[in-house]
């Protein structure tokens, strides 16, 4: 039996108003700061079984403690992977992300479990995916594969946040 990753390594929300989830979490539990990401895409991208993009959104990612905090506020209502658990103008939990040193058997075990992928694509190169483990856990889980890239913009997400004063809560990679 394969050794399963256990440690999930980020929560997300979708959110209606992305400046103002990222002011209450700063305020509420002092995660961040928060890094946005404007225009997001997958490369080579599906969507329950059709290619399509990822759907339009805004992001931000901070940390708090080891755990990522995802932001996500979707941009229309079409359907897509964020109008698959939170409808229209809502708030609530989406997803959770573990990072995987073994991509191909995470998500063959998701499978095997009987959890449908909902879209997967390449982000930065490396391979990514959303599965549909509403039913069973109340929310997806993100597959994230382990990649330099990765390691790269997670680590300046941590770096930023060691002895983080509170001050400029909102960034921008770079």
């Amino acid at each position: 039996m394969t050794s399963r990753n256990r440690e999930y390594m980020q929560l997300c929300w979708v959110v209606p108003d992305l400046e103002a989830a990222i002011g209450n979490w700063v305020r509420t539990t002092g995660a961040g700061p928060f890094f946005v990401f404007e225009d997001v895409h997958f490369d080579d991208a599906n969507y329950r079984g059709s290619p399509a993009d990822i759907a339009p959104h805004r992001a931000a990612i901070g940390q708090h403690g080891p755990m990522q905090i995802e932001l996500i506020q979707p941009l229309g209502d079409q359907p897509g992977i964020w109008r698959d658990v939170v409808p229209a103008g809502g708030f609530g939990m989406h997803h959770t992300g573990l990072y995987c040193r073994d991509y191909d058997a995470e998500r063959a075990a998701f499978v095997a479990a009987g959890h449908e992928v909902v879209f997967e694509g390449l982000m930065m190169g490396a391979r990514t995916c959303y599965i549909d483990t509403v039913a069973k856990l109340g929310f997806m889980t993100e597959l994230i594969t382990a990649n330099p890239v990765a390691e790269m913009v997670f680590g300046q997400f941590r770096a930023a946040a060691e002895g983080w004063d509170g001050s400029d809560p909102v960034r921008r990679l770079g």
